[in-house]
């Protein structure tokens, strides 16, 4: 032994010693082989160089004869010459080809390893020993940096077990390790070191020893490093642990350690990870630079689409209000009312769109409630047929002893008529279009096939057709806003985003099965309701009036709130005005009759929510409508609205609102 292992194994006799190397032979995570002779003729060998080439039986047979199928990648070569010219070879990411199985097919591995040559007391070279380990996945990491997260942290787990697998090897292993060995006291000084030190950080045994840890350490790692200290004092051992050590030439390595408490000392293996690390950053710096992409197309593909259709959409309002105009000024009534109509259909194709696009945003007001599925299912079949003509066969298939689903109807209306009429559009020569209903628990297993799903109890509608299907790209695509198939004209690409948007905001989920030639199947994983289902209250015939009562109208902007406050007068009631909160409060605080507040979500300084609690404070029983066209806190109608409050979603017909404000009043 040298100097070095005598200072470490000093308190050993030589028997002692040469059990110990052997046991530390036999177990090294590093293949090792002992090669004697000029032929290289196996002496010794440990359970990881089996591990490597297979088990197969070398010991007594020469390298040539153990292992044939190396013939030709220069291993004999570098063992001659290593053995004649009695120099060291230092192996890194060499490739070798192997049959690791009797009769099986090569493998291609990469290694690091050593052939140290021995020699006798005449300098002459006797035997070769070799060491090293199997990096082929390092290898593979190096040539792919840019592949998938789940591979880097695999490589990670990989180069972690190898360091725990190392830990405090001693003799030939201690000289030869490329990672930092050593034996820590408690006062964290590290008594013993390898010479790996000097070759990773700069530093020799000596400077190493004189050195506190925390002296070496990178400022920032400090604090969580002598958190780790102090649990391996006590009995844990330190596994996994990451920090920075200072090189002599003021830089930093990143090392991975591994602590195993014992008889005072800490044996610690550290393995250098900076490269890993490195690539690490590289790669979220990729991704991040990836999504940030992704995002900036999705949003020139949405904004391109809704200036598109909001352009055409405005033409139709403009044009048709200057017609009208220019008839007024001509004194011309003819076709007014036709105009009009133009109008009026543009701006409720608008609001359609609008609130498809909330729907996709998840951020429409949704008015959820406990809802009989099969009982909406039932009253809207003969509109399905009619939407589907007659060359499409309508089925239901209706589950007994629904559970209630907990939703918006009127949303879970609109998105059924979606579909059938995108499965009426697959179908064109006409099929069979298949509505279904069923209970289901969905566990952990269940959800996990599904994207984003929890588990749960869920209502599932599905709508299956068996028209032309689509190929795995398209239905990839299919809920992408403004993503459609059809020609120009006859689809806006909404239809499923809508649909996708409104499940996800209430809380399910969505599934497409399609495959081209079969037909496609959209499955809607509607949330389980514990109470039983409200019973949907029927159109007002005509727009109740009002018996003069007092209605405060809160609204910021000027014409919407000239047209509120001109149809309530119109209907009968005394309205009292204000554009914003700071307006709204000294009337509230007044002792004016007030039977009911309609008033904006988003207004400046104050929302319309805090104004209501504030008019509150002096009027308990304050009756509430809020009228909004999108307020992020006002997406689910439940948990914005207290007793004596409602909403409408703008835009709305006038008469909605006439109704609406006389059902609470009288509430």
């Amino acid at each position: 032994m040298d100097d070095a292992g005598d200072h470490t194994l000093g308190h050993l006799d030589g028997a002692e010693e040469l059990r110990r190397f052997r046991e530390m032979f036999a177990q090294s995570p590093s293949f090792s082989a002992l090669l004697h002779g000029p032929e290289h003729r196996f002496v010794l060998t440990n359970s990881a160089y089996h591990q490597l080439v297979g088990h197969r039986d070398v010991i007594g047979r020469t390298v040539r004869e153990a292992v044939p199928e190396v013939e030709g990648q220069g291993f004999h070569e570098r063992l001659d010459d290593v053995f004649t010219s009695g120099k060291p070879f230092v192996g890194t990411g060499v490739k070798i080809v192997l049959r690791r199985t009797p009769g099986g097919a090569l493998e291609t591995r990469y290694l690091d390893f050593v052939y140290q040559p021995i020699k006798d007391g005449s300098g002459k070279v006797t035997a070769i020993f070799v060491e090293g380990s199997d990096v082929t996945a390092r290898h593979a990491t190096e040539e792919a940096l840019r592949e998938s997260e789940a591979r880097l942290r695999e490589l990670n787990a990989e180069l972690e077990r190898k360091v725990i697998e190392r830990a405090q090897a001693r003799g030939l292993t201690w000289q030869l390790s490329p990672d930092l060995l050593g034996a820590l006291n408690s006062k964290g000084y590290f008594e013993t070191s390898n010479p790996a030190w000097e070759a990773v950080l700069g530093w020799s045994q000596a400077e190493v020893a004189g050195m506190s840890i925390f002296e070496l350490l990178h400022p920032d790692d400090l604090e969580h490093t002598r958190a780790g200290f102090e649990l391996t004092q006590i009995g844990q051992p330190a596994l996994r642990f990451t920090n920075r050590y200072r090189c002599k030439d003021g830089g930093y390595r990143w090392i991975s350690w591994v602590g195993i408490p014992e008889d005072g000392y800490v044996y610690c293996t550290g393995r250098d990870i900076t490269a890993e690390r490195a690539a690490e950053v590289e790669l979220a710096q990729a991704q991040q630079a990836l999504r940030q992409a992704q995002k900036m197309e999705a949003i020139g593909q949405l904004t391109g689409g809704i200036a598109h259709d909001f352009n055409n959409l405005l033409t139709g309002i403009l044009g048709s209000l200057d017609i009208v105009r220019r008839r007024m000024a001509a004194n011309r009534s003819d076709d007014i009312p036709r105009f009009m109509d133009a109008a009026s259909s543009s701006a409720q194709r608008a609001a359609a769109l609008t609130h498809r696009l909330l729907a996709f945003a998840r951020r429409q007001s949704l008015d959820t409630r406990p809802n009989d599925v099969n009982r909406l299912v039932v009253s809207m079949e003969d509109l399905f047929n009619r939407t589907l003509g007659e060359h499409v066969r309508l089925r239901s298939v209706l589950a007994a002893d629904l559970w209630t689903a907990l939703i918006d109807a009127n949303q879970l209306e609109s998105a059924l008529l979606n579909l059938v009429i995108n499965a009426r559009d697959a179908m064109p020569d006409g099929g069979q279009l298949t509505i279904e209903t069923a209970n289901l628990q969905l566990d952990k297993g269940g959800a996990a096939q599904i994207d984003d799903a929890e588990p749960g109890d869920y209502v599932v509608v599905s709508v299956s057709d068996t028209g032309i299907g689509m190929s795995p790209d398209i239905a990839a695509k299919a809920m992408d806003p403004f993503f459609t198939t059809k020609p120009v004209g006859e689809g806006t690409g909404l239809g499923l985003s809508m649909i996708y948007g409104f499940v996800k905001q209430s809380r399910g989920h969505l599934r497409i099965q399609s495959e081209v030639g079969q037909g496609t199947t959209v499955k809607l994983f509607l949330p389980r309701a514990l109470q039983d289902a409200i019973d949907l209250s029927s159109p007002v015939a005509e727009t109740p009036r009002g018996l003069g009562e007092t209605i405060l109208v809160v609204e910021d902007d000027t014409t919407v709130r000239l047209i509120i406050s001109e149809v309530l007068e119109e209907l009968g009631y005394n309205v009292l005005v204000a554009s914003d909160a700071r307006d709204a409060i000294p009337v509230l605080k007044s002792d004016q009759c007030i039977d009911l507040m309609v008033s904006d979500v988003v207004l400046p300084h104050i929302n319309g929510r805090k104004l209501a609690e504030v008019g509150r404070e002096s009027r308990p029983n304050l009756k509430v409508l809020f009228v909004t066209g999108y307020a992020e806190n006002a997406t689910f109608r439940g948990d914005f609205l207290d007793a004596g409050m409602d909403m409408l979603t703008k835009p709305f017909a006038l008469d909605v609102l006439g109704a609406k404000v006389r059902a609470m009043i009288e509430r």
